[in-house]
């Protein structure tokens, strides 16, 4: 019987699926440390900026515990949450392998140096990839030694995707252990969810106010300044434009924001700059429940991610399960694995609006090859499913195991 120990700050909507199914796995006791309890309360998460209450299970199906705590909070920080008891609670349990979600906080560091005291191997999970902000010469330095003393302490990594892959690579040697575990959502949810939707996708655009015949686009994530989402609404305002100013016969897109966020006030104000007839097919729907989103997906022609900077991008996989053409920025950490350009959608050089509004002008001009790219989206998500997460998990387990 293999005895893992998993080291995750706080309950979180999109592992739990996954750790319910782990549960289930013959010959694996897995136990889940949480040192924060704050999501499955109601709190205000920062990066939405409205009071969210999930209405998925985040608890029930797996084992789990929650680490008594010296400071606590409504986020994470290196600080926040701040337990005790993680050595006890660690050699009382005499693991094999102690999984860690992030490096980033003292409590990953002091679980790091209990299990090293105590001789437990360390597999460690994060979505980082090289795609981020320039440092100067003297925070390079210090994220380099950081990393020297990190792998000291890390018998091996869990891959998200490439670009994860690239990151650990880079940082820790190409000699570390590297266990695929592809980034997914509950697949079988999602594409149950937007089946479902589909009965009633008319009744929602009535809802919605939408006209039949026009095709529809769709962001939805926090409302962040790395998201820019005013790039996409530039780019909508712009394609509208031309559409008229070239007398184009196909209707004209709806643009659909669901989502909540910093960026909301900016967003609005650039809306009001446009004229009524070019901003009367965008709809900003606030922040919307994890169960209400496949029926948007479901609705949706197209969904566009135009972030920077962005690690992964799981709505990405989500929409891929409603089956819908994909347009994403070249940094979105998911797009070397789940978009291809010119096959399940259209990849685009980050911040340029003018490259966007081309895309998103070929995307909707041949409504067959969207729904062709949307098939190719449904069958590549297949492959980024929690079955697979678990085939590589157990294999990492047990190397890790085995090194003890």
């Amino acid at each position: 019987m293999l005895r893992v120990a998993y080291l995750l700050s706080h309950p979180i909507q999109y592992q739990s699926p996954l750790l319910r199914l782990l549960a289930q796995q013959p010959g694996l006791e897995l136990t889940v440390l949480y040192t924060s309890d704050f999501s499955v309360r109601s709190y205000n998460d920062k990066g939405f900026g409205v009071s969210v209450e999930w209405d998925v299970p985040l608890l029930g199906g797996y084992q789990h515990e929650f680490l008594p705590r010296l400071l606590d909070g409504r986020d994470v920080s290196f600080f926040r949450p701040l337990n005790h008891g993680i050595f006890h609670r660690l050699r009382q349990g005499r693991f094999d392998v102690l999984w860690i979600h992030g490096y980033a906080t003292l409590n990953s560091w002091m679980a790091m140096a209990a299990a090293k005291l105590l001789g437990i191997p360390v597999l460690l999970r994060t979505d980082s990839t090289l795609i981020d902000h320039p440092r100067g010469p003297v925070r390079l330095a210090v994220k380099n030694l950081f990393f020297r003393i990190l792998r000291r302490f890390t018998y091996g990594v869990l891959s998200v995707g490439q670009r994860n892959t690239e990151y650990w690579r880079h940082h820790l040697g190409r000699d570390i252990p590297v266990f695929s575990i592809p980034y997914a959502v509950d697949n079988d949810y999602f594409q149950q969810r937007c089946q479902a939707a589909s009965a009633s996708q008319e009744k929602l655009r009535q809802e919605l106010g939408l006209t039949a015949g026009r095709p529809v686009l769709l962001f939805a994530s926090k409302l962040l300044a790395r998201k820019r989402c005013i790039d996409m609404v530039d780019a909508y305002l712009e394609l509208v434009k031309r559409s008229r100013l070239e007398g184009a016969s196909r209707p004209l897109p709806y643009l659909l924001i669901v989502g909540e966020g910093e960026q909301r006030p900016h967003i609005e104000a650039r809306l009001q700059q446009a004229s009524a007839e070019d901003r009367e097919g965008v709809a900003m729907l606030g922040f919307r429940n994890q169960s209400e989103l496949p029926r948007f997906y479901d609705l949706c022609d197209v969904f566009v991610l135009p972030s920077i900077h962005e690690p992964w991008g799981l709505v990405v996989n989500e929409a891929m399960n409603a089956g819908k053409a994909i347009v994403v920025s070249d940094q979105v950490g998911c797009q070397p694995d789940l978009v291809e350009d010119g096959d399940n959608g259209i990849v685009f050089p980050a911040g340029d609006v003018g490259v966007l509004v081309d895309a998103l002008a070929n995307v909707l001009a041949d409504p067959a090859a969207c729904r062709k790219m949307g098939e190719r989206s449904l069958e590549r998500i297949q492959t980024f499913s929690f079955e697979a997460n678990v085939r590589g998990l157990m294999q990492a387990f047990t190397s890790a195991s085995e090194h003890k």
